[in-house]
Parts: structure tokens; sequence; C-alpha cells
């Protein structure tokens, strides 16, 4: 598992922050979140997404929510300093952030955006979310992540 360096996992090493590893086989029927969090054996509300939405005032935002929730786009435009937000297209995922559907990390983003992590990830110890590539999940603590990342914690989802 060691052998696994996506640029997400070289960034968090070097930082000395600690993080452990979800490797599983890919679906590519199947690249949901809930998905991802079953092959890890982690329940989905501790399995985090990585969403990448443009604001119309302060342009890309990062998004990280609980798998099986959905962003609430006005609570996130609000927190984000925006008035309205939409949600990147997949075509220009890679290009604005290094990262492909299904594989979006919150971690090693080709440029550093505002992000924004679920308040409910305080509930757990740990978290999981993408390392970087579609069958990999980073599983670090929220405080770590957050901190590493210079994210908010702030609620994102549909009520």
């Amino acid at each position: 598992m060691a052998a696994v360096k996506t640029n997400a996992v070289r960034l968090l090493e070097a930082a000395g922050i600690p993080f452990e590893l979800g490797e599983y086989e890919v679906d590519e029927e199947d690249l949901s979140g809930v998905h991802a969090a079953e092959m890890i054996g982690m329940p989905p509300e501790q399995v985090f997404k990585t969403l990448v939405a443009r604001g119309d005032r302060n342009g890309i935002a990062v998004f990280c929510i609980p798998v099986a929730e959905e962003l609430d786009l006005k609570r996130a435009a609000a927190v984000s300093g925006n008035k309205s937000l939409q949600m990147v297209h997949v075509r220009e995922l890679l290009a604005l952030t290094g990262y492909i559907r299904g594989g979006c990390s919150p971690v090693g983003m080709k440029k550093h955006y505002p992000t924004y992590v679920d308040e409910t990830c305080i509930l757990f110890d740990r978290i999981a979310v993408s390392a970087g590539r579609r069958g990999l999940q980073l599983l670090i603590s929220p405080d770590d992540l957050c901190a590493f990342l210079g994210a908010q914690q702030v609620r994102l989802t549909v009520d």
C-alpha cells in the first residue's frame, strides 16, 4: 500500500499529518461515494465527497460533504461569499483540480481554492476523502484535514 503515491498522499506525508489509506476495486458502473463507503467498510456519513463549484463573485470553491447527502447550493453560496453557485462541469474538473470525477481529493489540487467541510465531520475521529484517484481513500482526522486545507467547518447539506 505504501507504493501508492498520489499528490495528496505526498503532501500529507511531507506535512507529517497522520492518515491511512483505504483501497478498493473500482466499479466503473458505480462511481458513487456510497459504493466507495461500502467498499472500505465505513458508514456513508463518515465518507466525504469533494464537490467543486463556481461562485458568481468569488470563483472556484471546494465543498466536502457526506457521500449520501446533497449540497445545499444556497447555503454553500452564502458561506463562500457568493450570491449563487453552479457545480463545475465534469469536463472542467481535471483542468481546474488535476483530478477526475470519482477521484477528486480536496488535498493537492492544482491551485488552492477556498474549502468548506460539512460540520458533521466533527462527529467522527476520522473521515474518508478521496486520496486523488479512483479506488483510494484517505482516512484522516477531520481536524487535521481542515487545518491542513485551511478549511471552514460549516453546515453545507440539504436538510
